[in-house]
């Protein structure tokens, strides 16, 4: 059977709801993007989560959210001037059904690296976690410059 061939219609072109949900959806998938980037990996989803770092007088303080995570399962690093946040999280399921056995696992997992504005020191540092926030003290390196004697001529 062959199909009518395609008739141009000018004129406005029709709506198409389900065009316009499918953009939608791109839409709100690009905000969630935006805001939490992740990517998937073996077992689960790697999320990159927001940093702030707010410069004080003598610190620099970052937070970033690590929601549903516990600080035993947070590791922070410090190089040179890149802090390096990692954190881990999983769960397991067990279920047996009429001779059926089945074990499912999900991860997550949070991973940002940022290059400081200042130098820092690592004696001094504090971190603590509280409701899903992770909050960083980092005080400044005091950088003292040798002397430089000019010679008069």
């Amino acid at each position: 059977m062959k199909w009518p061939a395609k008739r141009s219609v000018s004129g406005p072109a029709r709506w198409d709801p389900f065009e316009e949900i499918r953009r939608t959806q791109e839409r709100l998938n690009q905000l969630f993007e935006d805001f939490m980037p992740m990517e998937e990996w073996g077992g689960g989803k790697v999320y990159t989560p927001a940093i702030d770092i707010m410069e004080e007088d003598d610190k620099l303080v970052v937070t970033t959210d690590l929601p549903g995570i516990n600080k035993e399962d947070v590791e922070i690093n410090l190089k040179e001037d890149m802090l390096e946040i990692s954190a881990k999280t999983g769960e397991e399921k067990e279920t047996e059904e009429e001779g059926y056995l089945r074990k499912e696992r999900a991860y997550t997992q949070f991973y940002r690296a940022v290059r400081l504005p200042v130098g820092v020191k690592e004696e001094g540092s504090t971190a603590k976690m509280e409701n899903g926030v992770l909050t960083i003290s980092l005080p400044k390196a005091q950088i003292e410059e040798p002397k430089k004697k000019i010679e008069i001529e």
